[in-house]
């Protein structure tokens, strides 16, 4: 089986790759093409925009297609940045501009009411009328000051107390164990398995 990352982000493609990499799968990115679509987020939830592009890339290589929305929910903002997450200072925002935007929305508040948390829908797209989608959730803190040099987007904010670390601190092996993406991807590895088995007359 060929599966199509159906994504720009050099960060999240290292991220998946990592989890999906032993699988009996060819993974397939957007180098692995001439061209390759850049699909604009225009869903009002995680779930929609990741139905989104994976349809989108599935369409457009002719091959199954797996993509994912994450988003950052603070409850102190009402949930924000929510869908808007990597668009949260702006539409071209870097992850310092979001994190800075962050930290100051939230100046002042006691770190027992800065709860938050991480989530991750994957979709994968096997053709045009068929998607399946899985969900993770990592619960958190933000930290009142962006540390470390590892992860990306929110990372150097986002404390995670189970591991008395911020993602940012952590390895990607580590953070692929915990983190609202290596929950979800861990799902979508069952779902790819018993795709594969079906094929092989297994299932």
């Amino acid at each position: 089986m060929q599966l199509v990352l159906a994504t720009n982000n050099e960060d999240k493609i290292r991220e998946i790759r990592d989890l999906l990499d032993d699988l009996p799968v060819t993974i397939m990115t957007r180098d692995d093409f001439l061209e390759f679509p850049d699909v604009e987020e225009t869903g009002s939830t995680l779930r929609e925009n990741a139905i989104l592009k994976a349809q989108a890339a599935s369409g457009f290589c002719d091959l199954p297609a797996l993509a994912d929305d994450s988003g950052l929910e603070v409850d102190a903002l009402g949930g924000a940045p929510g869908v808007r997450s990597s668009r949260y200072a702006g539409e071209n925002a870097t992850y310092a501009d979001n994190n800075r935007k962050l930290l100051a929305e939230l100046k002042g508040v006691p770190h027992e009411k800065r709860t938050a948390r991480f989530r991750c829908v994957i979709a994968v797209c096997w053709g045009v009328e068929e998607v399946e989608t899985v969900e993770g959730v990592a619960e958190g803190y933000i930290a009142e000051e962006s540390l470390g040099g590892s992860g990306f987007g929110y990372d150097p904010v986002f404390y995670y107390p189970p591991s008395d670390k911020r993602f940012s601190e952590m390895t990607l092996e580590e953070k692929n164990l915990v983190s609202h993406r290596g929950k979800a991807l861990q799902e979508i590895r069952g779902v790819i398995m018993e795709r594969l088995n079906k094929q092989r007359g297994l299932g």
